[in-house]
């Protein structure tokens, strides 16, 4: 197959899927108008609540919610044959992924920029919404160890990296001065931001920045708490609006480089039904394949972000459309940038002897490609080095530069995300302790200053990331992440159906074929990957077996919940505030 071929079609597939069926859901289903007013208009507070550009905000909306995943997840489904991989990521955006996305930053909107745990437990059950918040937290602070570990160990690796992302956020910080200090006009800002990215990154090059693993956590550490505690127009907003400018820049010299190859796809189209992905055992493509592909096809945590802080930022609903649903599809041609690169350039990096382990087709490529990829750096590494390839074979430009782009893809935006992190951790803390405001004024006061609250989560998650303690559980991330979606898209399926009142098969069919996949995906998890840790080591063994455990006690739960709601005790028509 001509990737040429396959990169067209997945243009026209989002565009199409933007203009009829997101367009659909903003008029049919949300009813979105720009009559009323915003949360982030109506309850601006100059810290959270602040209405932003509806560029700016996509730009944070974005940077929020790619982190690494889109690239590491299909980097890694590729094992599976770059046409199941591909008909995740583009079917998932289709029916599960951007709807949910979309769905759960304008249910956010109507309830004055509350999560989407708050929501669940006034549109399903109270006990729904408060074990929600309790999961949901825990989960943040395993996403800040996660990425303040991996960070760390890519600061340390490339000194360029950090020395990059330090002086943009010098940029960011300008930016802001610009948009909202000087209020300069704003595309005049946008040009000076991107002149400023440039510089950043051809500085960060030139003056590498080198501190141990341990610096760069205590460095974490006041970073996210300082930045997730302070007005989101000083650095949220500007900086993610540069690292938007990064992706689209990078996006672009991609997938123009890639049609314009006019190269096949060398690896195999299907390999296996059960290539062996997941702790070296056969892994059945369906149904854990939302394991493994999950950001550039569908994510719980995209949920987070949007009712999170993209809700509280958002200037008129009628942009909803452009930053919750049209982000997903972004993100979706991401990964499948990912996988037209590594399916068509990937294997030509190989050295002699790894390559003749991955020829011969369907079952000897799935079981040596998780090999091939380590070779050449990993997920990550592999798709830097194709991306760097095809730019700058077919465009002229340099490689190293385009290689260190693709890596600083994975940065920034991981960056991006850990510090986003810790202040939907912050919210989060803050709704756990809503039943004690009243009876408990002082303590609640204190716990939820914005300081406070933001110190908690990243004391947890950086003290995880220093002791390395987060390897133990992270393995069930994956499951974690997806079940937070099904019940997102569940929650979204609840407001379309006893809010708007609107017949919900477009979001009840998609959540529960999401619920039964995820179900099983745990359960085959449970019973197949769990015990290979055994050997290496029985205490991580016995706490993922109990995690995985309560994760699937978790989602019974959920299911029961939905299909028997506490008589009046849900929300059947609008949130008019409290």
């Amino acid at each position: 197959m001509n990737v040429t071929l396959v990169m067209i079609v997945g243009l026209v597939f989002y565009f199409l899927l933007y203009h009829i069926y997101g367009k659909y859901l903003q008029r049919d289903v949300v009813k979105a108008s720009d009559e009323k007013a915003t949360p982030a208009v109506r309850l601006y507070d100059g810290v959270d609540y602040v209405p932003a550009n509806k560029y700016v905000l996509f730009g944070h909306h974005f940077a929020s919610i790619a982190g690494a995943a889109p690239i590491v997840g299909p980097a890694i489904g590729i094992a599976w044959g770059w046409v199941p991989a591909l008909l995740w990521v583009w079917l998932g955006n289709a029916f599960i992924g951007a709807v949910h996305d979309y769905l759960s930053l304008m249910s956010s909107i109507r309830y004055d920029g509350h999560s989407v745990q708050w929501i669940a437990g006034r549109v399903i059950k109270k006990r729904t919404g408060y074990i929600f918040a309790w999961f949901i937290f825990f989960v943040l602070i395993l996403v800040v160890a996660a990425f303040g570990a991996v960070l760390g160990k890519i600061f340390v690796a490339k000194p360029a990296v950090p020395s990059a992302y330090l002086f943009k956020i010098a940029a960011g910080l300008i930016l802001g001065v610009l948009l909202y200090r000087i209020k300069l006009n704003f595309k005049l800002s946008t040009i000076i931001g991107i002149i400023m990215l440039a510089a950043a990154i051809i500085l960060g090059v030139k003056l590498p920045v080198k501190a141990s693993y341990n610096t760069w956590m205590v460095v974490f550490f006041f970073y996210i708490v300082i930045v997730s505690a302070i007005p989101v127009q000083v650095l949220l907003q500007p900086r993610d609006y540069l690292n938007a400018w990064l992706l689209v820049g990078g996006l672009v010299a991609g997938v123009v480089a890639v049609i314009a190859s006019f190269k096949a796809i060398t690896v195999p189209a299907f390999t296996t039904f059960s290539a062996p992905i997941i702790a070296g055992k056969p892994t059945p493509f369906w149904p854990v394949i939302p394991l493994i592909i999950a950001c550039g096809s569908l994510s719980g945590f995209h949920a987070l972000v949007a009712s999170g802080t993209s809700s509280k930022q958002l200037s008129k609903e009628l942009e909803g459309l452009f930053v919750g649903y049209g982000g997903m599809l972004t993100e979706g041609l991401v990964s499948t940038l990912v996988v037209a690169c590594i399916g068509t350039y990937g294997l030509g990096l190989l050295k002699p002897g790894m390559l003749a382990k991955v020829q011969g087709g369907g079952m000897q490529f799935a079981s040596h490609y998780m090999a091939a990829a380590k070779s050449l750096g990993g997920p990550v590494g592999i798709f830097a080095k194709s991306y760097g390839t095809v730019t700058s074979a077919v465009l002229g430009l340099p490689m190293t530069f385009m290689v260190v782009l693709g890596a600083m893809w994975v940065a920034s935006f991981a960056m991006t995300t850990l510090d986003t992190t810790n202040r939907l951790a912050r919210y989060t803390f803050s709704e756990i302790l809503e039943p004690i405001r009243e009876s408990l004024p002082a303590p609640y006061a204190f716990f939820t200053n914005r300081w406070v609250a933001s110190t908690i989560p990243a004391l947890i998650g950086v003290g995880l990331a220093w002791t390395g303690a987060w390897t133990v559980i992270w393995p069930a991330f994956g499951g974690a992440n997806q079940m937070l979606a099904s019940i997102a898209l569940m929650t979204g399926a609840a407001w379309v159906i006893r809010v708007q009142k609107k017949p919900g098969w477009m979001v009840l069919g998609p959540a529960l074929f999401l619920w039964i996949t995820v179900t099983l995906a745990l359960v085959w998890y449970l019973f197949t990957a769990v015990p290979t840790f055994m050997a290496k080591s029985p205490v991580q063994a016995y706490i993922l077996g109990i995690m995985v455990v309560i994760m699937l006690v978790l989602n019974f739960i959920l299911i029961f919940d939905y299909f028997t709601p506490k008589p009046g005790g849900l929300a059947t028509e609008a949130y008019e505030g409290e």
